[in-house]
């Protein structure tokens, strides 16, 4: 498996048009890539200016970067594209296991297909 930048604004809006999860540290966009090039995975990488300033914003993304880097082999599905977007503070203030995680069940979550789940909520007395 062969991960690829996904650098045109294009590329990053069809990820977004098709399963999305949000955690506590990133949200995921993925979508099934267009082109036939099933040996490859498009990753894009993105956080706004309520992140931070751009030390904080570089650092988030080189946070993200690492984290699909690890777990997209793992977890990941070839002809897919991924953007992974930074939540303010949580990314870079969250330790580096909380993003595995996060980045493990978004990828669990958007390749389950389109069953709906429900909620599990606690019950306080």
């Amino acid at each position: 498996m062969r991960i690829v930048s996904l650098k045109k604004r294009n590329e990053f809006h069809a990820a977004a048009r098709f399963r999305r999860w949000r955690g506590k540290c990133l949200t995921l966009h993925a979508g099934k890539r267009a082109t036939d090039s099933v040996e490859t995975v498009g990753v894009g990488l993105t956080c706004s200016k309520k992140v931070g300033g751009a030390v904080v914003r570089n650092r988030a993304k080189r946070r993200l970067r690492e984290v699909a880097r690890v777990q997209l082999p793992k977890f990941g599905k070839c002809g897919w594209d991924y953007v992974l977007i930074g939540i303010p503070r949580e990314t870079v203030e969250q330790g580096f296991s909380q993003l595995l995680r996060d980045m493990e069940l978004a990828l669990q979550h958007v390749h389950r297909g389109n069953r709906k789940h429900k909620r599990q909520y606690s019950s306080t007395p």
